[in-house]
């Protein structure tokens, strides 16, 4: 009998340990290690909040940068890829769809320069990065569609684009959100400083909610 309580015991106080502990000491790590501390980082533009940096949204203007295509519409609630093997004909259907459309929208490019990425969906679904290749191949698009500079906004790219940590770790990314609403924010500054222009580009005069309700 006696051994028996000892067991309980212990039992009940690795639930404290596994249970509780363990989720406090990971809410901790997450605080101190983590932006905003440990809660989803939030991406402001004009004081308003208008998504998560690490969760994808649907941008389909074309004077926004793309992300990859999401086979759950960017729904934070859950996530999932197609689970159709990469020989099934209604996947390769709409692979082919989603390459036709990139082309549409961007004629400068042949077939073969459509990054992979662009017109593939990832397994989560939720991916918030693109590479810096998939963005680069937007920027002509962009730059005509809101009247800039390629080469600004070619620079706008390379500026935001998150290396490897220590050159080692991780791959080259850059966050779609972010990128949009530092173009957002340099196209501002061009319409201030040339206003007489400002009148003859339709749409430069974006909102946050422009920003939220775009897509």
């Amino acid at each position: 009998m006696k051994n028996l309580w000892i067991s309980i015991k212990i039992t009940l106080a690795m639930c404290v340990v596994l249970f509780v502990g363990y989720v406090l000491v990971l809410r901790l790590v997450a605080w101190v290690a983590s932006p905003n501390d440990g809660e989803a980082p939030v991406v402001t533009y004009n004081g308003k909040v208008v998504g998560a940096a690490n969760v994808g949204q649907v941008f389909t203007d074309s004077v926004y940068f793309w992300g990859r295509p999401s086979n759950v519409d960017y729904n934070g609630g859950g996530s999932g890829g197609s689970n159709k093997a990469a020989t099934n004909p209604e996947y390769l259907a709409e692979v082919e769809r989603r390459v036709q459309d990139f082309l549409a929208a961007h004629p400068y490019l042949t077939r073969e320069e459509v990054p992979s990425e662009m017109v593939t969906a990832s397994g989560s679904g939720l991916d918030p990065d693109i590479s810096p290749r998939g963005a680069q191949v937007q920027v002509r698009r962009v730059a005509e569609a809101r009247g800039l500079d390629a080469a600004a906004v070619r620079h706008l790219v390379d500026s935001l684009t998150q290396r490897p940590w220590l050159g080692l770790f991780g791959t080259e990314k850059v966050n779609v959100l972010r990128l949009n609403i530092a173009l957002e924010t340099m196209q501002s500054n061009v319409t201030a400083a040339v206003p007489a222009k400002s009148a003859d580009n339709n749409g430069d005069d974006r909102s946050a909610d422009a920003m939220t309700e775009q897509k």
